[in-house]
This record gives C-alpha cells, structure tokens and sequence, in this order.
C-alpha cells in the first residue's frame, strides 16, 4: 500500500514542507529511516537524526524548531506521535478490514437477536439470552456463555472466553485466549483444614473503549462486580482477580497481578510484574515502576518504586545504598579489628 506527501498531509491536516510526491509504503523509526518509509519526531533529542535519515517522508511536531537540511520531506502537525497513531489507524483499517456474516460451523442458540452487520466466525459459540450490539466481531474458537452482553463495535479475537452473565461494553477488543469470568480464587478450609470453595456468583463488568491483551484473565466477583471502568488498558498476561476496580483510563503493563477486592484509581500506570496486595486502595494518577510490589493502600498521586512501594526517589537512593553494602560491611569489618 503506497502513499503520497500530499495525500499522507491532507489525511492528518498538516503542513508539507518538500516534494508532495515522494511516495512511501511503510514505517520505520528515525534512527532507522530508508528509502520508502514514513517516521515522525515529536522530541527534540531526535531532531539530529533529520539531516542523515534516508525516510522519505518525517512527522514532526510543530513545536520543535528545525532549520537544517534534510532529504526528507516534512509534515508538520502538532502532535507527531498521535498523527502516526491515526494514520497507522486508517492502514489498519484498510488491511483488516471489518469481517460480516456468520461462517460455519458454530453454534448460536436459539432466541438470540444478531445484527445485521454481525461476523461469528467458525466453531465459536454463543449461549442463551445473550445480547450482541451492532458491529461486533466475534472471531473462531470464541465462546461467549449465557446472559451475557457484548456492546457495540466490540472485537473479540480467535479463543476468547467471557464466562456468564459478564457485561462487556462498547468499542471494546479482547485479544486471543482473553479469559472473562472465570471464578475468582475463594477457598475457605473447614474444621478438618480441607479447602472448601466458596462460591462466585457474581460478574465482571467491562466499560467502553477497553482494550485487554492476549492471555489476561479477570475473574468473576464473590458477589457484585469485578470492574474495569472506561478507557482501561490491559497488556497480556495480567491477572486481575476478584472485586477488583481498574479505574478510568488506567495502563495495566504485562504480568501485573492484582489481588482481590483492591481498588485502582484512575489514570495510574502499572508498569511490567508489579505486585498489587488485595482489599487495598490506590490513589489517581499513581505511576508503579517494573517488579513494584504494593503492600499496602497508596492514598497520595506519584511515582512508586520497590518492595514495599516507597517514593521512586527515594528507592533510588536506596537501591545505591544497597549496591554500596559489601564495601561498607568490609569498612564495618576493619573498623572492628582495630578496635
């Protein structure tokens, strides 16, 4: 797929500056451009990279000032991370396109409504009283139990599995072997220390415009809700168990397990492996770095680092200390012997 200057300025409303003919037909980073390709700048270390790069054609945010040379040809928008965001959009539209019809074989029962721009694919599954809104994509291998509701323009990919009675809203993508409602982790031992199951018998809601990635599980609530609030995004491999609320728009990075009945506020960022202890809360606007391991509520905004979670900063200094400590143990040691 080949693209002008020109046709690539006028899709995002930017200003061209250079052939408006070059043509490209794929993307590269800076650093890395050739003969071809499209990349953007939108920070000021990478603007050295412009008078070398081979890309035909360079994003740049009109924010950053360049007078040098260049070969390439430049479009100025005002946010060129964002305007890459919406042509690679429009790409992917145009390779993936939407799928419709029911392909079998699959099963759907009987009494359920499908619209008329619904795509099923082979072998899935759909149970009873299950509601399906307008333009979802249910792609093979997928099952969807009882009661359930899938909202409009959601994607579900090859092998998901949403358990009964969970909502799911609009605009929503669940990659492949997403698991939805499976029971959340309850036991109780009786007076023989026997593990006896208790019960989950209630749901998972998923608001709109949730993104969740391949192989992450959210368990169904004891009772009530396991909750994902709106504009949440879910890398893979994260585990969210039981009663647990992701706040608005809150990143959940791969491998994050967060315990049951634990609240996340909104807009946080969990970076890769953080730890999240259950029946706690997080503030908004809270930022955990990689292997963080929160133990306890966090009720102010900021940046989190270690285990337990302490000030980024400060776990900084620490982490020195600590890399100090063999050398400290020897003075430690030689003070002794002289005493």
């Amino acid at each position: 797929m080949t693209f002008t200057a020109q046709q690539i300025a006028s899709l995002l409303n930017g200003d061209l500056q250079g052939n408006p003919d070059v043509l490209v037909s794929d993307v590269s980073s800076i650093e890395n451009g050739q003969t071809g390709t499209l990349c953007f700048v939108c920070e000021e270390k990478y603007l050295r990279y412009l008078a070398a790069t081979k890309a035909s054609v360079v994003l740049l945010s009109r924010e950053l000032e360049y007078n040098g040379e260049t070969s390439a040809t430049l479009i100025r928008v005002d946010n060129a991370r964002g305007a890459m965001a919406q042509l690679l959009t429009e790409v992917s539209q145009m390779l993936n396109p939407k799928k419709h019809g029911v392909e079998q074989p699959c099963y759907i029962a009987d009494g359920n409504i499908l619209p008329d721009d619904i795509y099923i694919g082979a072998f899935a599954y759909v149970g009873n009283n299950v509601h399906i809104g307008e333009g979802v994509q249910i792609y093979p291998q997928c099952y969807v139990g009882d009661n359930c509701v899938i909202g409009d323009n959601t994607v579900l990919y090859a092998g998901v599995r949403v358990y009964h009675h969970s909502v799911i809203g609009n605009d929503c993508i669940l990659h492949s072997g997403v698991v939805i409602g499976a029971d959340g982790f309850g036991f109780e031992p009786d007076a023989q220390g026997v593990n006896q199951k208790i019960p989950q018998i209630g749901n998972v809601v998923i608001e709109d415009d949730v993104e969740i990635g391949a192989n992450t599980t959210i368990d169904r609530a004891m009772m009530g809700s396991t909750i994902i609030r709106r504009n949440a995004k879910i890398d893979n491999l994260v585990q969210v168990a039981h009663n647990v609320e992701v706040g608005q728009s809150t990143f959940l990075c791969a491998q994050v397990g967060i315990a049951g009945s634990t609240k996340v506020g909104s807009h946080c960022v969990l970076a890769g492996q953080v730890g999240v202890a259950g029946h706690i809360e997080i503030a908004d606007n809270c930022i955990f770095g990689a292997q963080t391991g929160v133990a306890g509520s966090v009720r102010k905004a900021g940046m989190y680092q270690g285990y337990p979670a302490i000030d980024a900063a400060n776990w900084r200094r620490s982490v020195v200390g600590f890399k100090n400590l063999p050398e400290l143990q020897k003075i430690i040691y030689d003070l002794q012997r002289k005493q």
